[in-house]
């Protein structure tokens, strides 16, 4: 039974994949991507890979899906779009690379030796000095720490890049248009009613992470998509990039991340290595002061470079 049903999914994640390719609509392709990454979710459950599931979720076929959404119907509303189109030979050379690209990484895949690489047992015979007992976070945040300081700060230079495409008379204003919803209509309605139970449903994710699938990642999500329903319904305005709280919340946790890493390197010999006996207490101190700022740029991310002037 199970093996039917992994068969059956993978056939039809496949399909998806092909599908969201070939298709010229471009609505069409955003809800086949959507429905693609929520696949994947179910992949990654299967694999018992409940950290991936959830930021699959969240961040494929969530906010990544919002975005391509909202790309797909600015670009149906541009005239130049539907002159766009790729001639019998280019399509055929993107079929040529991307059966290749396939097929070297099915090779790589198959090569592996069996059982395959892994540093699972380094991970489990030191996690106990974290004093964590999520894996998950203990590489994130112990063993791998750099790399997830440097994804912060590639998120914030992200979130920069889209405000840099702001023109020159809104700098400074606030990001994307003001939506104006139906206050009686079924948006308005979701957005009244999902709020609360997302916000908590992510700060119950973040608050377990340290010790169970979640974190800070995922409950940022959440949080990010619960603001982004209720700007979508009108209920609620970005607020203008010139504002000071927003740009301290934006570094805030990334400047408690390196201030942590140096005091390391004082007390414990390395950028980011943990005095004996505070590992958890100051990866935790990392989490709490990450996920307002991680919330804070997902959910400007989504919202776009700013297209109005900063109005009181």
């Amino acid at each position: 039974m199970i093996e039917t049903l992994n068969t059956s999914v993978a056939v039809l994640i496949l399909a998806l994949a092909i599908f969201t390719i070939a298709t010229r609509e471009l609505f069409a392709a955003a809800v086949g991507f959507i429905a693609y990454g929520l696949l994947l979710t179910l992949v990654w459950v299967q694999l018992h890979g409940l950290d991936v599931a959830l930021i699959e979720g969240a961040v494929g076929g969530g906010l990544t899906g919002v975005l391509v959404i909202a790309s797909a119907a600015r670009l149906r509303d541009t005239p130049a779009t539907a002159a766009v189109r790729l001639g019998a030979s280019a399509r055929a050379a993107a079929a040529i690379v991307a059966g290749v690209v396939a097929a070297a990484l099915a090779a790589c895949v198959l090569a592996l030796p069996d059982p395959a690489s892994t540093l699972a047992p380094q991970v489990a015979a030191n996690i106990a000095a974290t004093g964590v007992g999520n894996p998950i976070t203990a590489v994130l945040l112990a063993f791998r720490a750099i790399d997830t300081l440097l994804e912060v700060i590639v998120l914030i230079f992200a979130l920069i890049g889209v405000w840099s495409l702001a023109p020159d008379g809104v700098w400074g204003g606030r990001p994307g248009p003001r939506y104006e919803a139906d206050p009686n209509g079924i948006l308005a309605y979701f957005a009244r009613i999902l709020p609360p139970i997302g916000i908590i449903v992510g700060i119950y994710i973040f608050w377990v992470g340290a010790d169970h699938p979640g974190g800070k990642f995922q409950g940022a999500t959440f949080l990010a998509a619960m603001w982004l329903l209720a700007a979508r319904a009108g209920l609620t305005d970005a607020p203008p990039i010139s504002r000071v709280w927003l740009r301290i919340v934006l570094v805030a946790g990334p400047m408690v991340f390196v201030a942590i890493g140096l005091a390391g390197a004082v007390t414990a010999g390395a950028f980011l290595a943990y005095p004996a006996g505070y590992a958890k207490p100051l990866i935790l101190a990392i989490e709490w002061a990450l996920m307002p700022s991680l919330a804070l740029t997902l959910a400007l991310l989504m919202a776009g470079a700013p297209q109005r002037p900063g109005m009181p």
